[in-house]
């Protein structure tokens, strides 16, 4: 029988309301579940994507997790816990995640000193503009220049 859970949001306002008699904290092969007390039931606290009890890998987490809740008293039972033991939640998949994320902020900070020096170089008077009709004149220029090195590569 799957035991009965409470999600995070259900939990702080118990909280809020003061209905919260008892937080109790379970150890486990792999590390740490909550157990909450209000009013006739008791229930473990959720993970918020998996709908399964939740288990904190460090009692440092747990307890700055009740700490942030209002939970200030709870007792603990680590009879059955294990440090090393309980599934492993390795995700390979963040790593790349994370990877992508740090190129993106790169990437956006590059570009948004580009868009910064480019509007400096705008507002200062001393800039020198060129025409479009200048541009387009050596553009066609560096082409055919261009296309005759080529040529003359090919033959």
């Amino acid at each position: 029988m799957a035991a009965e859970i409470i999600d995070h949001n259900t939990l702080s306002r118990l909280v809020e309301a003061g209905a919260v008699r008892g937080a109790h904290v379970i150890g486990q092969p792999g590390g740490w579940s909550l157990m909450v007390k209000y009013g006739m039931a008791e229930r473990a606290l959720a993970a918020q994507r998996s709908r399964q009890v939740r288990v904190f890998r460090r009692m440092e987490t747990l307890v700055t997790y009740l700490k942030d809740m209002g939970i200030q008293h709870f007792d603990v039972d680590a009879a059955d816990y294990e440090n090393d033991g309980g599934k492993s939640y390795t995700r390979p998949d963040r790593s790349a995640a994370l990877r992508q994320t740090h190129e993106a902020a790169t990437h956006n900070k590059w570009f948004l000193e580009q868009v910064e020096t480019a509007l400096h170089e705008a507002e200062n008077p001393n800039t020198e503009w060129v025409s479009h009709e200048t541009v387009k004149e050596d553009m066609a220029r560096q082409r055919i220049e261009l296309l005759a090195r080529i040529k003359g590569e090919t033959e």
